[in-house]
């Protein structure tokens, strides 16, 4: 084990045990955060609280795909960010309907429960970012997870423009704009996962 710590077969291994520490840490984060901005989400009417769940619960299992890909081969890790794209792509697809579905369908949401929910969103995916910063070069596997760590610091700070819309006009809309740009992102976002992930794929047959 002394001449493994001397060689570059040490040196991975324990960037492997940074990477894994790091994603228990923010995997734990975004799935506690989901059930609370999705609760808050349904009960104050809000697409873009619920928009934001989602992207907390996709990126819950965005970083499991990772943690379980982590000492795995480059096939593997392609193999795991292409997944994490058709995910991305899933829950843009769905906040799209949602957002549809309260243009139709108006209601007001509570901005109260969006900016307060929505600033301590920001703030535990602000300590995810700087726990995933480090990682963001490793690989594609780490690059892609810092893709929606990214993402999310977006996304949050949407949520609290969406908020103070709400207060100052009294309608849904500013929620509903917020949602239909969070998918957007999500959409956009996948693709590019995509395209990295297939890119990989190609090069690794």
């Amino acid at each position: 084990m002394g001449d493994c710590c001397g060689g570059k077969a040490c040196e991975i291994e324990a960037l492997r045990e940074r990477q894994s520490s790091t994603l228990k840490i923010v995997l734990a984060i975004n799935a506690v955060m989901f059930v609370v901005e999705l609760t808050a989400g349904l009960l104050g009417h809000s697409i873009s609280l619920v928009a934001d769940s989602l992207d907390m619960l996709g990126d819950a299992l965005v970083y499991a795909f990772s943690l379980y890909v982590i000492a795995r081969n480059s096939r593997m890790k392609a193999r795991a960010a292409l997944l994490k794209g058709i995910i991305m792509a899933a829950f843009g697809l769905f906040v799209l309907a949602q957002a549809l579905y309260r243009i139709v369908y108006p209601q007001l949401p509570v901005f109260e429960a969006i900016g307060a929910i929505g600033l301590l969103a920001l703030t535990t995916n602000g300590f995810c970012f700087y726990l995933l910063w480090r990682h963001r070069a490793d690989d594609i596997n780490m690059s892609s997870v810092w893709l929606c760590s990214r993402n999310d610091i977006i996304a949050n700070t949407s949520v609290l423009f969406a908020a103070v819309g709400v207060w100052l006009t009294h309608s849904g809309w500013p929620d509903i704009l917020v949602g239909l740009a969070l998918a957007v992102l999500f959409l956009r976002s996948a693709l590019h996962v995509l395209r990295s992930a297939i890119k990989e794929l190609q090069t690794t047959t």
